[in-house]
Order: structure tokens, then C-alpha cells, then sequence
């Protein structure tokens, strides 16, 4: 049976710090769904990812020998995002070929068992040159940059040949042919305004009253907003988490909460993060110069706006002020006076980094936020922190 696998050797994960640190690039989610959701669905094939020999090989990581020895596959770079011109350009490949994007390396490979030569070798006969932009994330700050063009993406691969669930009259709604609601979404008192972009309310979520939408937006599966929130586009809210206050531009992956008022824009939030009541960040500094981010390469430039960078498990105080492109890394427990550092390392206990989160008081205070939800601490993500906490 033919499979998708990817690999993120060519994809330098590390780039991607700090949503890389606990996840495959293809687990990262932009626009609606994650990466590998999107493949998986275009291409109706399981998928599994080749094992790199690191501390993220876990349940779903197999050797290329092994995964072929019942089938073909697709070999995908994880950081490559699917489009319908990709996907036709696939379809005629052949084992052994492989698609490039404008002339540089390959992105896509169709291979069998005959095309594996060793453990780390491929041989390929032919390529394919797709004259596109090709859309791909390599520092954190594109997924959000990206996020308005994978919502609307996503949105026609979701709703293609569906019918949207009635939206009660007690709503305002401009261009209702663009608002997709799920089966159990509950929308009262509310207006959502789809002409500047589709609106994806997911299965069993809730908008509460007096909220205010305006596209592109994605909300998953059994999220929540509160009353009175005010969102602006291209936000994407993964599943179970529960916002309040004014979004705009970010993606926040799943399980997270920033329940109360406060301010999160052109941001990218990790799974069960945490933000206390009042905390906001800053998109863009007070010259209006370029704001530069920290990546394990040093500074980079992210462009005129550019908020916080958050990784999975971390938490803010009530009233946090978080700089102009701050990066915090994995579970760290964010506190203290003024505007936060521009880098608060993985496990740091307060904004200055100079202390550590104990390892396992941190798995007791992640495992009481998983509990709020229904979810436990699984032994891979312990084995993933555990692994963070020992080297980073």
C-alpha cells in the first residue's frame, strides 16, 4: 500500500525552535490543519515519518527499508505545504522520480524498494520542476506570515461538496456563502464577517455572545471563545483552546488559553500554554524599525511586525508584558516586573532565565493543565521533555 513518509533532514528543524523541540516539522500546524493532515488528506494515504536517529523518533518513526518492503511511498519534506498544482505534478511521478521547486532540490520523492541502495542512500532517475512558488515554513515567523493563504487552503479542501450547519439568526453575518460551522458548534449573539476571508468554526466549539470575527479565521474542534472577544484575521485557534481579549494574525496550535482580556497579534502559541488575565505583547516596535527574533543561528529579521514565539507548556503571570519578538522556549513559567527578555530559555522559572524549573515539579504542573482538559501526560512527551530539560 502506498504511504507518505517524511523526513525533516533537509528541513533544518532546529530553525524552527522552539515548536520544533517538541514536534516533527509536519505536526505544525498552519491555517486549519497541521501539515501532515493536509497531505493525509489530499493524498487519502497514511502517513509515518522516517526515523532521523534523535529523540523524536517515537511510535509513528520507521527506517525507509522497512517502510518500503510492503509498498511504495512518497517522500515528503516536512516543512513543505500541499497545493493542488503539487499534487497534480505528484500524481505523475513514478518510482524513482522526485519534484524539485524551481530548479533547486527535491522537495517530493516517489520511491520503492528497488531505489534504496543503503540506510541512507537514494537513488533517483529523473526530476520534475514545478515553476511555483512553493509555500514552506523555515523560522517560526512564517507560519504566520503563511497563515491567511493555508486558512483559504484549507477551508475549500474541508468544505468541498459539504454543507455548512445552520448559524442561528441571533448572529450578524456578511458573506455567509464563506462561514463553514461543524456539526455541534454553538454561535449566539455574535457577528462574523466572511468578506475579507472564510470563517471554519470546528466540531462542538462555542462562540460565546457579543464576539466579533472578522476573516480569515479557523477554530478547531471543542475551542472556545469568550464573550466580547474581538478577532481579527488570519487567526487560526487549534483545538480545546479557550480565547478571550483581541487576537489578531496568530496561529495558536491547540489546547492554550488565553481566557481573559488582553492583547496577542502576528504570534504563534504552542500546545497547553497558558496566558494569566492581562498579559499582551508587543507586534511591533515603537521606531517602527524591523524587529529581529532569536533563532539558535543568532538574530534574524521577521519583517516590520512580529509578537511571541511560544512553546508547548509554557504560562504568563497576570499582566505580563512580553517584548517585541520575544521567543520563550518549552515549559517555562513566565513572571517578574517590566517587558519580559527578548529569549527566555526552555524551563526557565521567571522572565530573566537565571533560574530552572524543577523536572519534576514541571510534569506535575503540566499534568494538573492536562487534567483541566480531560488528558493525561503520555510517556513520549516526558520522554521528549526529559530529553529538552537534559540538553537545552
Amino acid at each position: 500500500m502506498d504511504k507518505i513518509i517524511f523526513t525533516e533532514e533537509f528541513c533544518q528543524p532546529e530553525n524552527l525552535s522552539p515548536f520544533t523541540l517538541t514536534r516533527q516539522i509536519q505536526d505544525i500546524r498552519v491555517g486549519i490543519l497541521t501539515i501532515r493532515q493536509k497531505w493525509e488528506k489530499m493524498l487519502d494515504l497514511p502517513s509515518f515519518d522516517r526515523k532521523e536517529d534523535d529523540y523524536k523518533d517515537l511510535d509513528r518513526s520507521v527506517n525507509m527499508d522497512e517502510a518500503l518492503s510492503k509498498g511504495a511511498c512518497y517522500m515528503i519534506h516536512g516543512n513543505v505545504l500541499p497545493s493542488l498544482k503539487l499534487l497534480k505534478a505528484m500524481q505523475k511521478l513514478k518510482n524513482g522520480e522526485f519534484i524539485s521547486a524551481n530548479g533547486n532540490a527535491g522537495i517530493i520523492f516517489r520511491l520503492s524498494k528497488k531505489e534504496i541502495s543503503e540506510k541512507y542512500r537514494i537513488r533517483v532517475t529523473k526530476s520534475y520542476t514545478v515553476k511555483q512558488d512553493v509555500k514552506a515554513i523555515h523560522y517560526p515567523w512564517d507560519i504566520v506570515q503563511l497563515n491567511d493563504w493555508a486558512i483559504r487552503e484549507d477551508f475549500e479542501l474541508l468544505t468541498r461538496k459539504r454543507k455548512s450547519q445552520p448559524v442561528s439568526r441571533t448572529n450578524r453575518l456578511i458573506n455567509p456563502k464563506n462561514i463553514f460551522v461543524e456539526k455541534g458548534a454553538i454561535v449566539e449573539h455574535s457577528m462574523l464577517n466572511a468578506s475579507t476571508g472564510p470563517i471554519y468554526i470546528g466540531r462542538n466549539a462555542v462562540i460565546m455572545e457579543g464576539c466579533m470575527i472578522r476573516g480569515p479565521f479557523a477554530m478547531g474542534e471543542d475551542a472556545t471563545l469568550k464573550m466580547g472577544a474581538k478577532i481579527y484575521g488570519a487567526t487560526t485557534l487549534g483545538p480545546g483552546c479557550v480565547f478571550g481579549g483581541e487576537v489578531k494574525n496568530s496561529v495558536v496550535f491547540g489546547y492554550s488559553n488565553k481566557a481573559h482580556d488582553g492583547y496577542l497579534g502576528d504570534s504563534v502559541v504552542g500546545e497547553w500554554c497558558n496566558m494569566g488575565a492581562g498579559t499582551s505583547n508587543s507586534n511591533m516596535k515603537n521606531n517602527a524599525s524591523e524587529v529581529r527574533l532569536w533563532t539558535p543561528k543568532g538574530q534574524i529579521g521577521a519583517g516590520m511586525k512580529s509578537g511571541v514565539m511560544m512553546g508547548d507548556y509554557s504560562r504568563t503571570a497576570i499582566n505580563t508584558s512580553i517584548n517585541t519578538g520575544t521567543v520563550i522556549g518549552v515549559c517555562c513559567n513566565v513572571f517578574g516586573a517590566g517587558l519580559t527578555p527578548k529569549y527566555i530559555p526552555s524551563f526557565s522559572w521567571g522572565s530573566e532565565g537565571v533560574n530552572r524549573y524543577d523536572f519534576e515539579k514541571a510534569l506535575l504542573d503540566i499534568a494538573a493543565w492536562k487534567k483541566l482538559k480531560g488528558q493525561d501526560v503520555n510517556d513520549n512527551e516526558k520522554s521528549i521533555l526529559k530529553y529538552i530539560f537534559n540538553h537545552y
